[in-house]
C-alpha cells in the first residue's frame, strides 16, 4: 500500500547527485535550482499521497513497515533499510518536504549570483535526504545514519562561506558540539540493545518491536540511564542547555540554511527522537523531570538573551532555542502530542520569520552596496521604516510574529498554551508544576517583547541608513515573497487542527484532531500513565485552565506593550536603561558569558593539555626517540666516514697497521 514511500528520500538524493556531480558543468542557476526544488517537491507530493493513504485506514491499523533491502543480519538480529509509516513519521515528512520545498524555492532567488550555487543546492538536497532517513527509519541504527547525516550537512551549510573565518569556526563548533550529543545517543543505543537482549533475549532495535516489548522494562534504574543518554543526544541536536551555544553561531550560514536548520529539520530531531521512543522515556520519571526542568530553563534563559541582541538573525536564533525549550518541556511532562504540535506550528512561523529576515537583509545589503556603505545589513539599529518599502514582507513577518507571541487565533497560541496547561496540570511533578508553568509564562512574555522589539526596530520609525541607500530599498522578487505568503498563512490557520479541548467545547464541540490523529503513536505511554495516575490525578478544572490561558495571553500583551513603549512611543528609554544598568546590559548582550565560561572551563584547559602533549610528550619523547636513533646512527657513521679519506697512502698505512696487529696476535698466542 505504501510501495512508493522509498521515493521520498531517494528524490533529494538524486538531486544531490546530479547537482553535486554535474552542477559545475550545468552552470544555469534556474536549472540547478529547479532540479533541487523539484526533487523536494516530488517528495512532498509522495508524502501527501502517503498521509492520505494512512488516513484512509482505521486508527488502530495506521502503522506499516516498508522494507527496502536487508542491511545487517547476525543470528536472530536484523537491521534492515526499512521505513516506518505511522502518524508521527507522516507528520514529520510533511513538515520536512513542505517547508523544505518552500525554502528551496526561496533559495533560488536569495542565492542568485553566489559563488558555488550548485554546491549549495547539492548540500541542501543531501540535508533533506538525511532528514528523511532520520524520521522514516524503522530502527535506531537507520535513524542514527540520518542523525549523523544532518550533522555533517549542517557543518557544510553553516560553513558555506568557508573563506570567512567566522563561518568556518561556526561550522566546526556545530560539528564538535553535536558529536558530544551523538556520543550519548550511541551509549543509549548500545545499553538498550544489551539490556533487552541479555535480560529478555530480545535482540532488536526496531521501534515497533521495542514498543511492543516496553512492558518488560522496569521503572527507573537502567531505563533512567538509557533515557538520559538519549536525552544527551537530543540536547546536542536540538540545542538545549548545556549544548545550545552552537546554534546562534550557525547564523554565519546563508539565511535559507538558518530557516531549514532552525525551523523544519535538524533542531527538531531531538524532539522527534524522544517522541518516537515515548514508551521508553515514560518509564523513567527522573528523566522526564530532568527534561522538563532543562526545557523550561532553556526557554527562559534563551529568551532573556534575545531581548538584548541587535543582529536580526541572532534574535531569531535565540528565539529558536527558547521555543525548542517549550517542546522539551512538553516532552518532560508527558505531553508528547502537544510537543509535536508545537514543533509543527513552530516550523511554520519560524521558517516565515527567518525567510522574512533574509528578505530584509537581501534588500538592505543591496541598498548599502549601491550607496558604498559599510554598515551592517543585519543590524536592526541600521534599519527602520521598512514597512513602506517592503509591504508584503512586513505583513507576512507581522503575522508570524503574532503567532510566535501566542496571540489568540494564531497557531502559536494553540500549541504554546496547551504545553503550559499540561505543565501546570501534570500530576507527576508535584511542587514543580507551578514553577514549570511560571518559567514558561515568563518566557512567553519575553518572547512577545523581543519579537515585537524586532518588528518595531526593523519596520517602524525612520529609516536609519543614508538617504542614498534608502532610495535603493525595495520589495523582494516573487520567488522570495511567495514562500513568505504561504508560511504566513500556515502561521495563522495551522493551529486549528489542534484546538485544545477546553476551547473546542465552547465553539461547538470541535475535537482536537491533531491529538486524536497521533494517539496511536503514544498508546503505550497513555496506558502507562493511566495505570500510574490514579494516586495523583485530580479533576480537570475548566475554570482554572481558562484562567491560566488568559494569564499567559495577558503576559504576552504586556510584553508587546512594553516593546511598543520602548521602541515606538519613547525611543529614548532603552538608552537610559542601558546607562543606568550597564553591567546587566553587557551580561545579557554577551549571552551571560556562557561561551567565555565554556572556553575557560573546557576549551582552554583542553588546548593547554594538547600543548603539553605536543611539546612535552610528542616533541621530547616521541620525536626525541626517533631523532635519537637517527643521531646515533649518524654519529657512528661519522666515525667510519673519517677513515674514508680518499688518499692511497692512508689506506696503505691502514693495511700495514692491520697486518702488524694480526701478526702480533698470532705470535703472542
Amino acid at each position: 500500500m505504501f510501495d512508493n514511500v522509498w521515493l521520498i528520500p531517494i528524490l533529494p538524493l538524486i538531486g544531490f547527485l546530479i547537482n553535486g556531480l554535474l552542477g559545475k558543468k550545468i552552470k544555469n542557476e534556474t536549472v540547478i535550482g529547479g532540479i533541487a526544488a523539484g526533487a523536494v517537491l516530488g517528495s512532498f507530493v509522495v508524502s501527501c499521497m502517503t498521509i492520505l493513504k494512512l488516513l484512509s485506514l482505521p486508527s488502530t491499523e495506521r502503522v506499516a513497515e516498508v522494507k527496502i533491502f536487508s542491511w545487517i543480519t547476525s543470528g536472530t538480529f536484523n537491521a534492515d533499510v526499512a521505513f516506518l509509516i505511522d502518524p508521527l513519521s507522516c507528520i514529520m515528512i510533511m513538515i520536512v518536504s513542505g517547508v523544505g520545498f518552500l525554502i528551496h524555492l526561496y533559495s533560488i532567488g536569495y542565492m542568485h549570483g553566489e559563488e558555488g550555487f550548485y554546491r549549495y543546492f547539492a548540500y541542501l538536497n543531501l540535508f533533506t535526504f538525511s532528514m528523511f532517513l532520520l524520521v522514516l527509519g524503522n530502527n535506531l541504527l537507520l535513524m542514527f545514519v540520518g542523525w549523523e547525516g544532518v550533522g555533517l550537512c549542517s557543518y557544510l551549510l553553516i560553513g558555506y562561506y568557508f573563506h570567512k573565518k567566522s563561518a568556518g569556526d561556526a561550522g566546526k563548533k556545530a560539528f564538535v558540539m553535536n558529536r558530544v550529543g551523538d556520543f550519548g545517543f550511541l551509549l543509549g543505543l548500545f545499553t538498550l540493545f544489551w539490556y533487552m537482549g541479555s535480560t529478555h533475549n530480545i535482540w532488536t532495535i526496531r521501534f515497533t518491536e521495542m514498543a511492543a516489548s516496553s512492558h518488560l522494562l522496569p521503572t527507573g534504574g537502567i531505563v533512567t540511564v538509557i533515557t538520559l543518554c538519549f536525552f544527551l543526544g537530543a540536547t546536542g541536536k536540538s540545542a538545549q542547555i548545556p549544548l545550545y551555544t552552537w546554534l546562534p553561531d550557525a547564523m554565519e550560514g546563508p539565511t535559507p540554511v538558518s530557516a531549514l536548520i532552525h525551523a523544519a529539520t535538524m533542531v527538531t530531531a531531538g524532539v522527534y527522537m524522544i517522541a518516537r521512543m515515548n514508551y521508553l522515556f515514560i518509564r523513567s520519571p527522573e528523566t522526564l523531570t530532568v527534561i522538563a526542568v532543562i526545557g523550561a530553563c532553556t526557554a527562559l534563559f534563551a529568551a532573556t538573551i534575545g531581548t538584548a541582541q541587535n543582529d536580526i538573525k541572532r534574535v531569531l536564533a535565540y528565539s529558536t532555542v527558547s521555543q525548542l525549550g517549550y517542546m522539551f518541556l512538553a516532552m518532560g511532562v508527558g505531553a508528547f502530542g502537544a510537543g509535536i504540535f508545537h514543533l509543527m506550528t513552530h516550523a511554520f512561523f519560524k521558517a516565515c520569520l527567518f525567510l522574512g529576515s533574509g528578505a530584509v537583509i537581501h534588500s538592505m545589503h543591496g541598498a548599502l552596496h549601491h550607496a558604498h556603505s559599510h554598515d551592517d545589513a543585519q543590524d536592526m539599529r541600521n534599519m527602520g521604516g521598512l514597512k513602506s518599502k517592503m509591504p508584503l514582507t512586513f505583513a507576512t513577518f507581522l503575522l508570524a510574529t503574532i503567532a510566535i507571541a501566542g496571540i489568540p487565533g494564531f497557531s502559536g497560541f494553540f500549541s504554546k498554551d496547551e504545553i503550559l496547561w499540561q505543565a501546570f496540570s501534570n500530576p507527576h511533578h508535584g511542587n514543580l508544576n507551578l514553577l514549570l508553568w511560571g518559567m514558561g509564562a515568563v518566557a512567553a512574555g519575553l518572547t512577545a517583547f523581543y519579537m515585537f522589539r524586532l518588528v518595531f526596530m526593523t519596520f517602524f520609525g525612520e529609516c536609519r541608513i543614508t538617504p542614498k541607500a534608502k532610495d535603493h530599498l525595495h520589495e523582494s522578487p516573487m520567488v522570495i515573497v511567495f514562500p513568505l505568503i504561504v508560511l504566513a498563512g500556515l502561521s495563522v490557520v495551522g493551529g486549528y487542527i489542534g484546538i485544545p479541548k477546553v476551547i473546542g467545547e465552547v465553539v461547538g464541540g470541535i475535537p482536537n484532531y491533531f491529538e486524536h490523529y497521533l494517539s496511536p503513536v503514544f498508546k503505550y505511554s497513555e496506558e502507562y500513565m493511566a495505570e500510574h495516575a490514579s494516586a495523583h490525578a485530580g479533576v480537570h478544572n475548566v475554570a482554572l485552565e481558562w484562567g491560566l490561558m488568559g494569564t499567559s495571553v495577558l503576559i504576552a500583551l504586556i510584553g508587546i506593550t512594553i516593546a511598543y513603549t520602548l521602541y515606538v512611543a519613547n525611543t529614548g528609554i532603552p538608552a537610559r536603561f542601558t546607562a543606568a544598568f550597564p553591567a546587566l546590559h553587557r551580561a545579557v548582550y554577551n549571552k551571560w558569558y556562557i561561551d567565555e565560561l565554556y572556553d575557560f572551563i573546557i576549551v582552554n584547559p583542553c588546548k593547554a593539555f594538547g600543548q603539553f602533549l605536543w611539546k612535552g610528550f610528542d616533541v621530547v619523547i616521541v620525536d626525541g626517540a626517533v631523532n635519537g636513533v637517527a643521531n646515533t646512527v649518524m654519529a657512528f657513521s661519522g666515525l667510519f666516514r673519517l677513515m674514508q679519506t680518499g688518499l692511497l697512502s692512508n689506506y696503505a698505512w691502514s693495511m700495514a697497521f692491520g697486518v702488524v696487529v694480526m701478526l702480533s696476535y698470532f705470535i703472542l698466542k
